[in-house]
């Protein structure tokens, strides 16, 4: 299917207006692919950056995410030993090697929809949902998700068991953004919209959400998401998982304590020097 940019836009916010229950219009699965087949080459994205350095959720490109959902009808797929179904609008992507991604063997998986760029090594078992973006470079560790629409740039490590959550819903809610450079260690969780500045480095078990204070012992500061602001982690920030006490009442009585991410310092050369390995695994 041959259509515009803006002409694509055009019909998935007037489709996507089409009362639950109604039928679609009979080309939608179409539609739906082109957008599809768009998100995969680049061409759209489902958020973007702005001049200011600012990130911007695309609402009709994830209006068109879900309304392939609608216009997917349940099929299955599959070999004798492992069997899915799910809505053939979203089907398992397929690679050849003029593609330039390794997806190691061993049970990983890229749903349709999402961008793959040459140069990205998947180790198994890990997955990409439809909307997400990964960018050249970037190696995305075994047991990794990334999420629906989250934005990954260029040399991100991933590490083992990391999550990138996906925000599809609301269409205009901030997508979640591992900018270019990050170290994102083993068993994070990076969730609910949050920015994480290009260089930055998050240390094995840090969890990252909209209701997380993060407390920056060099600046003296405490970063938090407002109600019109994610929260953001600063550019070559070195984050590491901490405790406050709780003070008052039966929880400081037991000397219980609340988990508080905890920025120690920001990158310098010894950090890079540190992390040096990341490009010999790559």
């Amino acid at each position: 299917m041959t259509v515009s940019i803006d002409e694509l836009k055009s019909r998935i916010d007037q489709y996507a207006g089409t009362p639950v229950g109604d039928p679609l219009p009979t080309d939608a699965p179409r539609l739906v692919s082109a957008l599809l087949d768009a998100l995969e080459s680049g061409e759209v994205r489902s958020a973007h950056r702005t001049a200011d350095g600012e990130w911007q959720a695309n609402a009709w490109v994830k209006r068109g995410i879900l309304l392939g959902f609608r216009a997917g009808q349940l099929e299955g797929s599959g070999g004798d030993c492992l069997w899915f179904v799910d809505k053939d609008t979203y089907p398992i992507r397929r690679f050849d090697s003029r593609d330039g991604v390794r997806i190691v063997p061993g049970g990983s998986s890229v749903r349709r929809g999402a961008y793959v760029a040459s140069g990205v090594v998947c180790m198994p078992p890990m997955y990409v949902n439809a909307g997400a973006y990964i960018d050249t470079g970037t190696m995305v560790d075994s047991h990794a998700l990334v999420g629906s629409c989250a934005q990954v740039g260029k040399r991100v490590h991933l590490s083992a068991a990391a999550q990138i959550g996906g925000v599809l819903e609301p269409v205009n809610a901030a997508p979640i953004v591992i900018e270019d450079d990050v170290l994102v260690g083993g068993n994070c969780g990076v969730y609910e919209g949050t920015i994480v500045r290009a260089r930055a480095v998050l240390g094995a078990g840090v969890i990252l959400t909209r209701g997380t204070p993060v407390f920056d012992l060099v600046r003296e500061t405490v970063y938090r998401a407002t109600a019109d602001r994610p929260l953001e982690i600063p550019e070559a920030a070195v984050v590491v998982p901490g405790t406050r006490a709780i003070k008052d009442g039966w929880g400081a009585a037991q000397q219980l304590g609340l988990q508080a991410p905890v920025i120690v310092k920001y990158r310098d050369e010894k950090t890079d020097l540190a992390t040096t390995l990341e490009g010999w695994l790559r």
